[in-house]
């Protein structure tokens, strides 16, 4: 069967690029589309060829691409997907609206849908300082025509896939629709279990607001007895060294030899977000590393807590300094209970190759389900841990 793989656009490696990958692993004779291309790795799409839309042209696409959102809708139904009996869209845009025939089966996976459109509508507009004139207003109205495209385009997928409960969840919200869950696919196998922990707390993430890297940087300076290493760049960079007190040591952008190697280290991982998934907190656990995380969104589902069997790590239930102050302090007194193996054997629920075996049963189940007469001719899906490691019941 002839297949194409869609992706909203192709700028820079991240965690849905990752999923990107391993979907044209499934199906390694797709043929790919998106709205732009710019990478300059060609891992994430094994090197092919990729057909863009009218936006890859456009005056000052390559560094701009988002300010051409009020096209991406017409731009994406234009690619001629006609030819294939099989499309498989990445979204946390507009991909899933390309558009397909009766006789074709569309499964996508949403990474999230629009958040900035949809519940996070207010907070865009108060971070971009569009909360009031005549841009806020244009600005609005764009944002309610793409609510409106948005759940429109949902009508012509025949399965949506989320990537967690949570995002499940908001999709049964914006859409009305259900979706099966499949966790987004973690190297697991790159990282190395470390029994032996140093005296210092790791946090690593983009230094952007919603990740409150500044909140962690405030905690831990307000405690000079604990260590923080941070890594990671970005806008808020500046704000947070300024925070930081003499036992934070704030080293920027590091490549993942150096990330891997304070991961298998530090005492603990601090995660602060909410975020759909997770994945950085996963790869922690991957070498043993407990995670002290913000106890809402996706890590809900990847970090098991003090109280439950084979614990890896403890939540704060508010985005505050005290609130992680009081979790730090539960981690000092319960650690022992958090064992390495117990970390480790908690990430491998997430690999790549269960990833693989789930995605590819569910694109089976969608088409024998919609009646099309095709043999899907995959490759080969790893060895996976057994049963007791499998996600069948990740949903905690």
């Amino acid at each position: 069967m002839k297949v194409a793989i869609v992706h909203d656009w192709l700028v820079k490696p991240g965690g849905a690029e990752k999923v990107l990958e391993h979907i044209i692993h499934c199906f390694p004779d797709a043929e790919l589309f998106s709205l732009v291309d710019f990478l300059e790795d060609r891992a994430p799409v094994h090197g092919k060829k990729v057909t863009t839309s009218f936006i890859q042209h456009l005056p000052f696409a390559r560094r701009h691409y988002r300010a051409y959102l009020p096209f991406m809708p017409l731009a994406i139904e234009q690619l001629d997907l006609s030819n294939f009996d099989l499309v498989i869209s990445s979204s946390y845009a507009v991909a899933k609206g390309v558009l397909v025939g009766p006789d074709q089966t569309h499964v996508s996976y949403v990474h999230s849908p629009m958040r900035y459109a949809w519940d996070l509508q207010h907070q865009y507009l108060r971070e971009a300082k569009l909360t009031r004139g005549p841009r806020s207003w244009v600005t609005r109205a764009l944002l309610h025509y793409l609510r409106g495209w948005d759940t429109h385009s949902t009508n012509g997928v025949d399965r949506l896939i989320a990537g967690s409960q949570f995002v499940a969840r908001r999709i049964q919200k914006t859409y009305r629709r259900d979706a099966a869950v499949i966790a987004p696919p973690v190297d697991v196998n790159k990282f190395d279990v470390c029994a032996q922990k140093d005296d210092f707390y790791l946090t690593a993430s983009r230094m952007v607001q919603y990740k409150r890297m500044a909140m962690i940087v405030e905690a831990f300076s307000a405690t000079p007895d604990r260590r923080l290493v941070v890594l990671g760049d970005g806008p808020e960079m500046a704000s947070i060294r300024s925070k930081a007190g003499p036992n934070v040591q704030i080293l920027g952008y590091q490549p993942f030899e150096v990330l891997k190697d304070y991961m298998q280290r530090a005492k603990a991982f601090v995660f602060a977000a909410e975020e759909d998934f997770g994945l950085v907190s996963v790869e922690a656990q991957a070498c043993g590393t407990p995670v002290i995380a913000f106890g809402k969104g996706g890590t809900l589902e990847t970090v098991i807590p003090v109280g439950e069997d084979n614990p890896t790590g403890v939540y704060f239930d508010q985005q505050t300094v005290p609130s992680l102050l009081d979790a730090l302090d539960r981690f000092d007194r319960q650690r022992a209970l958090i064992t390495p193996s117990a970390c480790r054997m908690n990430a491998e629920r997430f690999s790549a190759a269960i990833f693989r075996h789930e995605f590819m049963l569910e694109v089976t189940r969608t088409i024998a389900a919609g009646g099309a007469r095709a043999r899907i001719e995959a490759a080969p899906v790893d060895a996976w841990p057994g049963d007791a490691t499998r996600r069948g019941t990740w949903g905690r």
